[in-house]
C-alpha cells in the first residue's frame, strides 16, 4: 500500500510540473509518522480564511500541492490529525512561485518545521527568530522582577523596569532596521504592518519609501500605505 501511495504521490507531482507556469507554487514534502489525516492548503482572502485545496493521506505522509499565485503571500497548511486535538496543527508560511519543501512530524506539527525553497519564508524566519529572542529577554526580566528581593527593592524594581523598556525599544529599532535594508523582500510591508500601531509613522514612513516599485505595489505594500495614510 506505501508503494502504491508513493507512485500516485510521484504521478500528481509529475503531472502538476507538467502543468507549471512561473507563477506556479508547489507545495511539497512529507509529514513523519502520519498514517492518517486531511492536509489543507489555505490563505486569508478578504479576511477569510478559505481552502485552496486538500489532499487525504493513507499510509504515509507525502503530500504535493500546486497553486498559481498572483505574488508572494502568506500561506498556511492546515492538518486534521483526526486525533481530537487542535493543538500544533496549523503551519504559517511565506510562499512564492517555485518548489518549497516542508517536511514536518505529525505530532509536533507546527514546531520548527524544516521549509525550503522559498526566499521570502526564510526572511520571515530571519525576523521571527530575532523577535522571539528579545520575547524570551523579556520573559527573563520579568520573572528576574517577581522575585521578592525585587518586589521589596523600589530601586532594583526601577532597574528592571528600565531594562524591560530598553529590550522593548530595541524590537522596534530592530524591526525598522530590519525593513530598511529588505526593501525588495515581500515580507517587509507584512512585517510592518504588524507593528504600524506602536511604531512612530514617521519611520514606518521611511521603511516604505525604500520598498521596490513591485513591492510597494503588492497586497502588503499597498496595506502598508493604507495605515500610514490613516494615521
Amino acid at each position: 500500500m506505501k508503494r502504491i501511495l508513493s507512485v500516485l504521490t510521484l504521478l500528481v507531482l509529475l503531472v502538476s510540473c507538467a502543468s507549471k507556469t512561473e507563477n506556479t507554487m508547489t507545495v511539497l514534502g512529507n509529514i513523519k509518522g502520519l498514517k492518517k489525516g486531511t492536509l489543507y492548503l489555505q490563505h486569508f482572502k478578504d479576511s477569510n480564511l478559505v481552502v485552496l485545496d486538500s489532499v487525504e493521506i493513507q499510509g504515509d505522509g507525502n503530500f504535493v500541492f500546486a497553486h498559481e499565485l498572483d505574488e508572494p503571500d502568506v500561506f498556511y497548511l492546515y492538518l486534521n490529525k483526526q486525533d481530537n486535538n487542535d493543538l500544533n496543527d496549523r503551519i504559517t508560511f511565506f510562499g512564492e512561485s517555485g518548489d518549497i519543501t516542508i517536511n514536518t512530524n505529525w505530532n509536533t506539527f507546527d514546531l520548527n518545521p524544516e521549509i525550503s525553497g522559498s526566499i521570502s519564508n526564510k526572511k520571515l524566519e530571519e525576523f521571527n527568530d530575532m523577535m522571539s529572542q528579545f520575547g524570551i529577554r523579556e520573559l527573563e526580566l520579568f520573572q528576574l522582577a517577581a522575585q521578592p528581593e525585587f518586589q521589596e527593592d523600589t530601586l532594583k524594581q526601577d532597574s528592571i523596569q528600565r531594562l524591560i523598556d530598553r529590550n522593548v525599544l530595541g524590537t522596534y529599532r530592530y524591526a525598522l532596521n530590519f525593513g530598511l535594508i529588505n526593501g525588495d523582500s515581500y515580507v517587509t510591508p507584512y512585517l510592518m504592518t504588524t507593528v504600524a500601531e506602536v511604531v512612530n509613522p514617521i519611520y514606518l514612513d521611511s521603511v516604505y519609501k525604500v520598498l521596490e516599485p513591485q513591492v510597494a505595489s503588492s497586497k502588503y505594500g499597498k496595506l502598508l500605505r493604507a495605515q500610514l495614510d490613516g494615521q
